[in-house]
């Protein structure tokens, strides 16, 4: 899992905002609004994307007006769920007495101690360190009345 940093972080950053600009309402935010915000490439997120819709974790909208939005509720969704979406487990590449010895098993420990963690963490508790930060979600669009 740790092999693949940048691939879960990226993840990672996906599901926060769709949750914060988007959440789990009607809303839906576009892959390349999010694209842009995270200062990313649209086509270079774009497997990101796929996998956490096939994951069950974002819902997709199709049409001039789709995106994403979660496909669940924040706190219904844990950050190690987001991870293993987009992540896939790999033998060790490299070989001899050491590693197998050593190296091997401190990534396997330390792989636990990431996933331990992961799971304990859910896209509400960013939401709420985004909030202690000091960010502000967008406000929907106020309603109008006028006919």
């Amino acid at each position: 899992m740790l092999l693949r940093q940048e691939r879960a972080m990226t993840a990672i950053a996906v599901m926060l905002d769709v949750a914060f600009h988007a959440g789990r309402g009607e809303a839906v935010t576009g892959g390349a609004e999010v694209a842009a915000r995270l200062g990313a490439a649209r086509r270079g997120i774009e497997p990101v994307f796929q996998a956490l819709s096939r994951a069950g974790l974002l819902d997709s909208l199709r049409g001039p007006h789709g995106g994403y939005r979660l496909g669940r509720r924040p706190r219904e969704i844990r950050l190690a769920e987001v991870v293993a979406a987009v992540t896939e487990e790999s033998g060790a590449e490299l070989q001899g007495r050491l590693q197998e010895a050593v190296v091997a098993p401190l990534w396997q420990e330390m792989s636990a101690m990431l996933r331990e963690k992961l799971a304990g963490l859910t896209l509400e508790d960013l939401l709420r360190r985004a909030q202690a930060a000091g960010l502000k979600r967008p406000a929907s669009e106020p309603l109008n009345f006028a006919i």
